[in-house]
């Protein structure tokens, strides 16, 4: 069985998907970019303002599903240049101890939704 998870907190998805899905113990959310949720607003002022917008909207979603960075066993980044790898894991890692950060790939693709830098989705475990 699968309950699906939104929150007003987090943006509303842009296409046929929800911001997250949790099956059992199990989070699974769709990959988040740099939109302001109040405003609707991309925030692309630069890559660390970028990067801080989609870790609040992925903590949002962690939240309303009753979770929060502690409970994410799982990680994917997608950025659109290896050369801000840096300045988004600063961010990325202000969220997670690094004792217990979780699993991680980050992979460069050729173009990200609405020409953002970055997207991340995570997986979540109660």
């Amino acid at each position: 069985m699968k309950t699906i998870i939104t929150t007003p907190n987090a943006p509303a998805p842009i296409g046929p998907y929800n911001q997250a899905i949790l099956t059992g113990n199990t989070l699974y959310t769709s990959g988040q970019i740099a939109i302001n949720p109040t405003s609707g607003a991309l925030v692309l002022d630069d890559i660390k303002s970028e990067t801080e917008q989609v870790m609040k909207n992925v903590a949002a979603i962690l939240k309303a599903a009753d979770m929060n960075f502690s409970n994410v066993i799982k990680s994917s980044i997608f950025i659109s240049n290896m050369n801000d790898f840096q300045k988004i894991n600063e961010v990325y890692g202000s969220y997670f101890d690094d004792q217990i950060a979780p699993a991680r790939e980050t992979v460069q693709v050729a173009r990200l939704p609405k020409d953002v830098n970055v997207e991340i989705s995570v997986i979540a475990v109660k």
